[in-house]
C-alpha cells in the first residue's frame, strides 16, 4: 500500500452509495457500497427518502475504511458526486419535505413542455430541441403547480449532492457542474437565465436555489464533529464540491483536456467532451460553461438504448450460441463475439438503427424506435449480431459528426462500462468514428473522480488537470483502421438517411399500439 495521503470519493448512485479510498496516485484501496431502495407511486414517477441515503452512506464510509486499513487521521479530503436531478425540497429547518423525486423521474412532462414553447435563448443547451422533464426547471414547475404548499414553504430547493454536501459540512452551496447542465446556468452570461424562469412563472425558484455556487473541487467546509464521529473520521477533514455521477465519471476516464470525450457505456451510452471554445447547436447538448474544469466548456450527446439492445438479442435470440456456451464453459458473448467476427464490414447490408426506446440525440424523440432492415436469406446470427454491434456505434458516430458540425471535433475517446470487455465493439467505434479508443486502469471512473476532486480541495493537486495526470493512468488504446473507416462510412450514410424517411410511420404506429390499436376501437 502507498503511503498517504488518502481521499474518499463517494458515488451516490441509483440504487446504491459506493464509496471509494485512493492514494494520491489513484490507486484503490477498498470499496463499499450499500444499497437504498426507489419507490414507483405511478406510471413515470420514481422517488427515494434522504432519510435512507444517510445510513447507507455512514455504513459505506466505515465499511470502504475497515477494508482499507487507512486511520482517520490519514485521509486528507473526501468529495462526492450523485444521480442528477434527484431533486430535494428543504424546509428552515434542514428537513426534507417530501420523498426526492429521482432523476428518472418524468411526471413533469407537460411542464417541460411549456419551458420549451418559450423559445427562450437559454435553450441552447438543449441543442434548441425538447426540454427534459428530468431536468431541474421541469421538476419545479410541477412542484410548484402540484404540490404548492410543499414549494412554498421550501427554503432550499436543491439536488442529491448539495443535500449530501451540507450533510457533511452543514453549509449551502450548489455546484457549477449540476447547476451548468441541468438548471441552465451559465456564468459566462452572468448566472441564472431569469428571463427562461419568470416566462414560466419560477422566478422565485431562484431564491431557493442554494448558493453560492462553486467549482467542483472547491472546499465548502470541514466535516462536522457529530458526522465525523458518526463516520469514523476526522473533524474538520476538507470537504470538496462535487457534481453529477457521468460527468464526475468523466473526470475519472482523464477527461479535462479539450478534444478529449468519455464514452461511457453500459445499457445506454453516454459521451461528455471538453472543449476550449463553447459549441452550441441542434442535435447535442451543451456547451455547458466551465462545469467541469473552469474556463473549458462541455459538450454532451447519448444514446438511449446500446448496450440493452445486445441483452435483448443475446436473451432472446441467440439459443444456438446460448447452447454453444453452455458445451464450451464460457459466456454466451464469447460466442456472439466470434460468430460476429466472421461477419465483413457492414453484416453484408444489414443495417440496425438502434433507438428502440427512442433517441436522446440528436432527435431527443421518445416515439422513435429501433429498425433491422437489409435482411436477406443468406444473413444469420452473426449477421444480425455483428450488424446491431455497428448500428450502435453508427448512433455515436452520428453523435458526433453533429458534434463536428457545430465546431467541435472529438479527438480521442475514453471508454468505461461493460461493453469495453467486447474487443471486437471497441475496436468498431475506433474505426466507424475514426478516433484512437482508449482505457484506463481505473474502472470506477465516478468514485476516482470524486476522489480526484478530494485531492484538489485538499491541495495535494493544484486543479483537476494536475490530479488527472496523476491519479488516471490509461492502460493502452485501440487505434483505428483506415480502410474500415472508409468502407463504414457508406453504412453510416445509410443509418442517416433512415430514421427521417421512416420517423412518421414510427410515430403512427408508437400512437396506434399506445391508444390500444384497432381491438381497442372495436372495444375488443
Amino acid at each position: 500500500m502507498a503511503e498517504g495521503p488518502y481521499l474518499i470519493g463517494i458515488d451516490g448512485g441509483t440504487g446504491s452509495v459506493r464509496v471509494g479510498i485512493f492514494d494520491r496516485e489513484g490507486t484503490a484501496l477498498a470499496f463499499h457500497g450499500v444499497e437504498y431502495g426507489t419507490r414507483f407511486p405511478r406510471p413515470g414517477w420514481a422517488e427515494q427518502d434522504p432519510d435512507e441515503w444517510w445510513p447507507c452512506l455512514v455504513q459505506a464510509v466505515k465499511g470502504a475504511m475497515e477494508k482499507s486499513g487507512v486511520s482517520a487521521e490519514e485521509i486528507a479530503g473526501i468529495s462526492m458526486d450523485s444521480t442528477s436531478c434527484t431533486v430535494v425540497a428543504m424546509d428552515e429547518r434542514d428537513r426534507h419535505m417530501r420523498p426526492a423525486l429521482l432523476w428518472m423521474d418524468v411526471r413533469a412532462s407537460d411542464q417541460a413542455q411549456r419551458i420549451r414553447e418559450t423559445g427562450d435563448p437559454a435553450l441552447k443547451y438543449n441543442g434548441y430541441g425538447a426540454v427534459s422533464a428530468e431536468w431541474m426547471p421541469s421538476k419545479a414547475l410541477w412542484l410548484k403547480e402540484n404540490e404548492r404548499e410543499t414549494y412554498d414553504g421550501a427554503k432550499h430547493v436543491c439536488e442529491y449532492t448539495d443535500w449530501m454536501i451540507h450533510k457533511l459540512t452543514g453549509e449551502w452551496t450548489a455546484s457549477i457542474n449540476n447547476t451548468s447542465i441541468r438548471w441552465y446556468y451559465d456564468r459566462d452570461a452572468g448566472g441564472w437565465p431569469e428571463s427562461l424562469y419568470e416566462a414560466v412563472g419560477l422566478g422565485d425558484v431562484l431564491e431557493k436555489f442554494p448558493e453560492p455556487v462553486l467549482d467542483m473541487g472547491t472546499v465548502v467546509g470541514g466535516l462536522r464533529r457529530e458526522v465525523a464521529e458518526e463516520m469514523g473520521l476526522k473533524p474538520d477533514t476538507p470537504v470538496a464540491q462535487g457534481g453529477v455521477d457521468a460527468f464526475v465519471g468523466a473526470l475519472g476516464l482523464g477527461v479535462v483536456d479539450p478534444g478529449k470525450m468519455a464514452l461511457i457505456t453500459g445499457s445506454s451510452h453516454v459521451m461528455i467532451g471538453q472543449a476550449a471554445e463553447p459549441h452550441y447547436g441542434q442535435g447535442f447538448f451543451g456547451s455547458y460553461s466551465h462545469a467541469q474544469v473552469p474556463g473549458q466548456y462541455t459538450v454532451e450527446g447519448g444514446q438511449v438504448s446500446t448496450g440493452s439492445i445486445v441483452a435483448w438479442f443475446k436473451n432472446g435470440f441467440a439459443g444456438e450460441a446460448a447452447a454453444e456456451a453452455k458445451r464450451r464453459g464460457v459466456d454466451p458473448y464469447v460466442v456472439l463475439n466470434e460468430m460476429a467476427q466472421g461477419v465483413p464490414v457492414g453484416s453484408e447490408g444489414l443495417v440496425v438503427v438502434d433507438y428502440f426506446q427512442g433517441n436522446r440525440t440528436p432527435y431527443t424523440d421518445p416515439l422513435a424506435r429501433g429498425m433491422i432492415w437489409g435482411l436477406s436469406l443468406g444473413h444469420g446470427p452473426g449477421h444480425v449480431f455483428r450488424a446491431i454491434l455497428e448500428g450502435i456505434c453508427y448512433g455515436t458516430e452520428h453523435i458526433f459528426r453533429t458534434m463536428r458540425e457545430n465546431g467541435f471535433e472529438p479527438g480521442e475517446a475514453v471508454v468505461a462500462g461493460g461493453p469495453t470487455k467486447s474487443e471486437l465493439w471497441m475496436q468498431m467505434h475506433a474505426d466507424v468514428s475514426n478516433v484512437p479508443v482508449s482505457f484506463t486502469r481505473e474502472s470506477e471512473g465516478p468514485v476516482l473522480g470524486s476522489a480526484m476532486l478530494a485531492a484538489v480541495g485538499a491541495g495535494v493537486y493544484p486543479d483537476v488537470q494536475t490530479a488527472a495526470r496523476n491519479m488516471v493512468h490509461t492502460e493502452r488504446t485501440i487505434e483505428p483502421d483506415a480502410a474500415r473507416h472508409e468502407e463504414y462510412q457508406f453504412y453510416v450514410d445509410r443509418y442517416v438517411e433512415t430514421y427521417p424517411q421512416m420517423r412518421e410511420s414510427m410515430h403512427k404506429t408508437v400512437r396506434h399500439v399506445a391508444s390500444g390499436g384497432a381491438a381497442a376501437a372495436a372495444g375488443v
